[in-house]
């Protein structure tokens, strides 16, 4: 009796033809590499191009005039019309501390069983997909003179209000608090999306041992997100020190309004000295990072157990 032959196994190598095998394991980096591509493009290259022009006195027309190596930086923090609007970023700061807290009580707040609760997230977070420019316009005309706020303050008997945007001691107060209605609707978002991912046994093991709803907070909810919580914090120092159409469009930066972005953008077009220009956006960019590297250090990622 003649015993059939059973074909051979071959080895996953050898299964396909010559160079199978490094083709397959060269292929994540094929889909990757467009995406990488075009980050160097428009991300890094423009990065390192601005920090050469930052130790350059450039025009923006041509080649660079002059090679003057960190006294772009120099001028950055010993002249006074520049330095200054770093305090202009506070306001902004110190707004989106307010701007937090209210996002994570309504967030919270919203968490629970509530009427109309869908239609509540709603109505805070419309204001952040209305585009900035229209905001800029609606505050505009909201806190000219004999505008509507005027109008709305005559009605309770304050006959003389003040200039709103005309007062360089209240325009930044008006602006931090635009900039406060307009991006609350993101920190709630965020903090509802956060709240929303703590399991639901934990609300109810809660309720069993007789926790009210500030103790579910404290214990439950503020732990869980602490991470939205850190995320949050960066972000409001990025978007201080980078604002630019709320003061822009209302203001153009007049009346003591002017913010980093604004003063970067004005001393590059209008003043033509994109080398200084430069100078002050890797300062900018240097703030940031130092300040996300303080906040990981200070507050880092730890796994949190609420069990």
């Amino acid at each position: 009796m003649q015993q059939q032959r059973r074909p051979r196994r071959t080895s996953k190598g050898a299964a396909g033809p010559a160079g199978k095998g490094w083709l397959a394991g060269l292929t994540p980096y094929l889909f990757i590499a467009a995406a990488v591509g075009l980050l160097l493009l428009l991300t890094y290259v423009p990065a390192v191009n601005m920090i050469w022009y930052s130790v350059n006195e450039w025009t923006g027309f041509g080649p660079v005039d002059e090679f003057v190596g960190v006294d772009n930086y120099v001028r950055v923090f010993t002249e006074p019309e520049i330095f200054a609007v770093f305090g202009v970023s506070l306001y902004y700061f110190i707004a989106s501390f307010v701007q937090m807290a209210i996002a994570l009580y309504f967030a919270t707040l919203l968490s629970f069983s509530t009427r109309f609760s869908n239609f509540f997230r709603g109505v805070l977070f419309f204001p952040y997909l209305i585009n900035g420019v229209a905001i800029g316009f609606v505050f505009l005309y909201l806190f000219q003179p004999g505008g509507t706020l005027d109008t709305v303050l005559s009605w309770v008997g304050v006959a003389d209000p003040p200039q709103w945007l005309g007062d360089a001691s209240i325009a930044n107060y008006s602006l931090a608090a635009t900039s406060v209605w307009r991006y609350t609707g993101l920190n709630f978002v965020l903090f509802l999306g956060a709240i929303q991912s703590i399991p639901a046994e934990l609300y109810e093991a809660a309720e069993l041992d007789g926790a009210n709803r500030w103790q579910q907070f404290r214990y439950i909810i503020f732990p869980g997100i602490r991470r939205i919580i850190g995320l949050s914090f960066i972000l409001a120092v990025a978007g201080s020190l980078s604002v630019f159409e709320i003061p822009f469009i209302m203001t153009g930066g007049a009346n003591g309004t002017a913010t980093f972005v604004i003063q970067t953008i004005q001393t590059a077009f209008n003043f033509r000295q994109v080398g200084l220009a430069s100078a002050m956006a890797v300062v900018l960019l240097i703030i940031v990072l130092v300040v996300t590297f303080m906040q990981r250090r200070i507050f880092p990622d730890e796994k949190v157990d609420l069990t």
